[in-house]
Formats: structure tokens, C-alpha cells, sequence
């Protein structure tokens, strides 16, 4: 019930009174009260007026809990269940966890702080508290496994739709500075702030799960010396404070669109044009290092499977397959 009375307080530029609340959610003044004083509690400042009711005051400090980010989603099932925790070796661990013990499609585990946090081909993932996001959302779906590493792509441009949608409340210059370097790695400014690792669980074709983690630098911070030069926080890019739940939350109802659209074909034909109007590549000279052989070309955005079309000097279109293939513009890291 906190969620849903902070979500109508968020909601009222004006007071509520007792009475509109007990009536919204059928339930007596005492449990109102004592919501409010828990939601007090927790960091919100909540005038209460006599004959008036209750208003939500716009505070400095960031209160980031299971509630806040209840009270911000829109979703129909992207996110329900959400399970919130201060700190925990890893949410891709707990979520693979959960999906083996009977949790439906859609949960969110969320994190202040991971203790276990791992990127691709195991490397550490840096997890402090209080700076950034880090979440890991489950889904059973009833496709083949070859259509999963796609959800990668699908993740990415959530992600991106996300962050250019908070930041555009507060800057339109600074949504416009969003995009996403080929084909998961999320930039602001030409900065890379997200890492996203698909995991999935499966016997021969059948899916039994599948999770995907992502981490956003949202905080300014101070980064390991061998990455800092491609890596930073959105805030940093961007100039000024955003609400994490927030961002949860408008990434999530980016997700549940674009899932939605992915279902019907099972690959990336209806989201190729958002994705490459967002592609960062796209369009300029890129170095393919492929354990092949590398080669230079122009990015000329994705197709249906999400792989990169890169276009050769004497015109022939390459389709580059993510695996262990890496992009990186010729001139920097994009």
C-alpha cells in the first residue's frame, strides 16, 4: 500500500485528505497513518495539514527503495514482481534463483549494491552503493534459443529509450546526447555509463529461463584507470541529478513496448529503424577486430538478427556476428 498512496501523492500537485485515501484503497485512517509514518520513516517529507490532508514536498535526497520504484512503474508485467535489496552478491544470481523456484516472467530484482557483480567474460563489475543502477530482469518466454542473445539488443535500446527519457525532463540537449555503441553498450556524450549480460538457462531447444543484468553509472565517480577514458556516469555527461527509481522505471515501459514488438516476428524487424536512429556507428568508419582477420568499414546499421552491416571499401555489405567480435570507431572508442 506505500506504493500506491506514493504514487497518488506524486501524482497531486495538491493535498490529499485522509478520507480520499482510505476511500482509494478501501482501507481505515490508522493504516493510512501509519503508512505515511513508515514512508517518513524512510526519507520522504510529507506535510500533513489539518482538514487539508497530506502533500509530497520535492526533497534534495534520493530515497531509493522497493516502494519509490513501485510507485513510478507503468507497467502491465515488466517488473511485477519487484524484489528490492540494500545489497546482494549479484541480481543475476538471485533472479536465476527465483525463475528456478516458480517466479512468472516480468520479476525485477534490483540493488543498491552488489557484492558479486560480474560483466562479460567474467570480469568484475564495480557495484558500490548509492551511485548506481543495477538490475537483472527474468523472463520465460516460448521462443527457440537462437532468437535470446537478440533480447541483448532489445535490453539496449530500452535502455537508451530510458535514459534519453529522464534526462529529457530535465534537458532535451541532454537526451539527444544518448545512444548506443554496437550492440550493447549504451553512451551519453560519447561515454560509455551501461553494461547489460544476457544469461540463459535451457535443455536442448527449450528455454527455462532467461536473465538479463544490466549496470548504469548514474553518480559521478571516479573510475579504474584502465577504462576511464571511454567510461563515465550520466550525471557527469549530462550536468544535473536524476531519480534512479525513475529511470527504472521509464526504461521498464521502453522494455514491455519493444519486447511486445519483438514477439511478433521473433527478431529485430520491427525495431531496426529505433535502434539505428540511436546507433552511435552508424554511418562512420569502424575497426572490426575479428579473431579472423581485422578489417576496417562504415557501419551501415543491423539487420533483422541484429548483426552489424559493415560495408567494405569495394562495397560488399559484411554481416558482423557480436560473439567474440569487437567494434571500435577508428578514431576512439566510438
Amino acid at each position: 500500500m506505500k506504493a500506491k498512496i506514493l504514487e497518488l501523492l506524486r501524482e497531486k500537485e495538491t493535498y490529499v485528505s485522509g478520507q480520499e485515501l482510505c476511500e482509494q484503497f478501501g482501507v481505515s485512517r490508522t493504516a493510512v497513518w501509519k503508512a505515511i509514518g513508515q514512508l517518513k520513516k524512510e526519507g520522504y517529507v510529507i506535510e500533513a495539514v489539518q482538514n487539508k490532508g497530506y502533500h509530497l514536498v520535492d526533497q534534495a535526497e534520493e530515497v531509493y527503495n522497493q516502494a519509490d520504484i513501485q510507485s513510478r512503474l507503468k507497467t502491465k508485467w515488466v517488473g511485477h514482481p519487484l524484489l528490492f535489496f540494500d545489497s546482494i552478491d549479484s541480481t543475476n544470481i538471485r533472479a536465476k534463483l527465483e525463475a528456478e523456484q516458480g517466479a512468472e516472467s516480468g520479476l525485477l530484482v534490483v540493488a543498491d549494491q552488489q557484492t558479486a557483480g560480474r560483466g562479460r567474460r567474467g570480469r568484475g563489475w564495480e557495484s558500490p552503493s548509492g551511485s548506481n543502477i543495477y538490475y537483472t530482469l527474468m523472463l520465460k518466454p516460448d521462443f527457440n534459443a537462437d532468437c535470446a542473445p537478440m533480447l541483448t539488443l532489445v535490453m539496449a535500446l530500452a535502455v537508451a529509450k530510458g535514459i534519453r527519457q529522464t534526462l529529457g525532463r530535465g534537458s532535451e540537449e541532454g537526451a539527444a546526447k544518448v545512444g548506443i555503441k554496437w550492440p550493447n553498450d549504451i553512451v551519453v556524450d560519447g561515454k560509455k555509463v551501461c553494461g547489460i549480460l544476457t544469461e540463459m538457462s535451457m535443455e536442448q531447444a527449450y528455454i527455462h529461463h532467461i536473465v538479463i543484468g544490466v549496470g548504469i553509472n548514474v553518480r559521478r565517480q571516479e573510475f579504474p584507470e584502465e577504462i576511464r577514458d571511454r567510461a563515465a556516469a550520466i550525471e557527469e555527461q549530462c550536468g544535473f541529478r536524476i531519480s534512479r527509481s525513475q529511470l527504472i522505471a521509464d526504461i521498464m515501459e521502453a522494455f514491455e513496448e519493444d519486447y511486445e514488438i519483438f514477439l511478433q516476428t521473433h527478431d529485430l524487424k520491427g525495431l531496426r529503424d529505433s535502434y539505428a536512429k540511436l546507433l552511435v556507428n552508424r554511418d562512420r568508419e569502424v575497426c572490426v577486430l575479428d579473431p579472423k582477420g581485422e578489417f576496417r568499414g562504415t557501419a551501415r546499421g543491423i539487420n533483422d538478427q541484429g548483426e552489424l552491416l559493415v560495408e567494405r571499401q569495394d562495397g560488399s555489405i559484411e554481416e558482423v556476428y557480436a560473439g567474440e567480435v569487437s567494434v571500435r570507431g577508428v578514431y576512439g572508442y566510438v
